[in-house]
């Protein structure tokens, strides 16, 4: 591996105002002042000022690849427009290399009104790419993209993910030192995503590129180095399974219950337990488990549905279980509290923590008599190689020819 430094970010910060009236304000000052040859502004935070960024400082090499992961406003987004230089920081320095590839929003660096074809010289223009040279580069692109005769229409009437097709196809088959890839990818379809994080591993081996997802086995499988931001901060930096464990820990403090619903029933005192019957906090991938929680009812509700839903930290519904399903009927009378106990024969999600949520409904799920979300959450660790958390069981057989399938 090269000892190129093709990203350097030193001490970055950079500060957001929440209000409207004064970011109108400010920012006249600051230009103002930058008209003058004077700083910016002051260090400290104004009124209705917070950090976005907080002195972040990491360096990246040529055949490194650093994940950013975090939650929602963390400062993930901003920080990689800063690399891209689509915004300046506060304070602090960055330097990268002159060509740079960044995919951080839908349809950003096309022209609405040109082809996909036209917008193709255009976006590798902008990359700091000659004629020639993307001249020599477009059958790959076309092919990458994968998006037909579309090719020739105009991106206005492209689709979200016909943007991301093209503008990752450009930003990847150019080649550039440093790349620069959002969350958008979460937009194209399955099949797409698995060949862009594929190309993502090619490239890493001669460039420099920072991700940011919250598909935390392609943060394992594609990172080097994986940063976690919080509130602008690092929080962690370094080997990636250590910094998604920190994240999960993160996540799971974090974590807020709220209740919605009618309020004519109430869930209360769930708890996840082990085989043993005893109160945990995460299991084996593949372990059985009860969810143990009750319910109180002012009215009577014939046939309820009560459920159970379990949210990934990349806010999916992964998995969900409910009585009706197992056909079992519960009729709940006026007044009652009872105890219910769920058992899972096989918890088989990937590794992560799981949010869950609890709900007392109509059989036809329209009304919601309670709706306890984010109550309570387990952790799923994984003690064997894979990447999916269902793992069957299957005889191997290797012979020297096809062997007849019984009857």
């Amino acid at each position: 591996m090269a000892e190129e430094s093709l990203i350097r970010v030193d001490g970055v910060s950079k500060k957001f105002c929440k209000s409207l009236k004064h970011n109108m304000l400010y920012g006249a000052h600051d230009l103002a002042r930058n008209f003058l040859g004077l700083p910016r502004g002051p260090a400290e935070l104004r009124e209705s000022e917070f950090w976005s960024l907080d002195d972040i400082s990491f360096e990246l090499k040529r055949g490194e690849c650093l994940g950013l992961i975090g939650p929602n406003g963390a400062g993930k987004s901003t920080l990689l427009k800063i690399l891209n230089g689509i915004i300046a920081p506060d304070r602090g320095r960055v330097e990268t290399s002159r060509r740079v590839g960044a995919l951080i929003e839908v349809g950003a660096g096309f022209h609405p009104m040109l082809t996909g074809r036209e917008n193709i010289f255009v976006n590798s223009a902008i990359l700091g790419f000659s004629k020639q040279e993307t001249t020599r580069k477009f059958d790959e692109i076309i092919d990458f993209a994968d998006i037909g005769d579309f090719i020739d229409s105009p991106v206005k009437h492209y689709s979200s993910g016909m943007h991301v097709r093209l503008g990752f196809a450009i930003a990847a088959q150019m080649q550039p030192d440093v790349l620069l890839i959002d969350e958008i990818l979460a937009v194209g379809d399955a099949g797409f995503r698995s060949k862009c994080y594929n190309c993502i591993g090619r490239l890493a081996e001669r460039s420099a590129v920072v991700f940011v997802s919250h598909a935390m086995p392609a943060v394992s499988r594609l990172s080097t180095r994986t940063m976690v931001l919080d509130h602008g901060k690092t929080s962690f930096h370094g080997h990636p399974a250590e910094a998604i464990a920190h994240y999960h820990r993160l996540f799971d403090n974090q974590m807020r219950p709220t209740r919605q619903g009618l309020g004519s029933a109430c869930i209360h005192s769930l708890q996840v337990l082990d085989a043993a019957g005893c109160p945990v906090r995460s299991i084996v991938q593949g372990q059985g488990l009860t969810v143990r929680f009750g319910v109180r009812t002012d009215v009577a509700i014939t046939n309820t549905c009560l459920d159970l839903v379990f949210v990934s930290i990349a806010d999916e519904v992964v998995a969900e279980c409910n009585n009706l399903v197992a056909g079992k009927t519960i009729n709940l009378q006026a007044g009652s509290d009872i105890h219910v106990y769920v058992h899972i024969d096989s918890f088989s999600l990937n590794a992560g923590i799981y949010r869950i949520s609890a709900l007392v409904l109509s059989a036809d799920m329209i009304m919601h008599y309670d709706w306890q979300k984010d109550i309570a959450s387990i952790e799923v660790r994984a003690d064997r190689v894979g990447v999916a958390g269902q793992q069957y069981r299957a005889r191997w057989t290797l012979t020297d020819s096809p062997q007849e399938t019984s009857k």
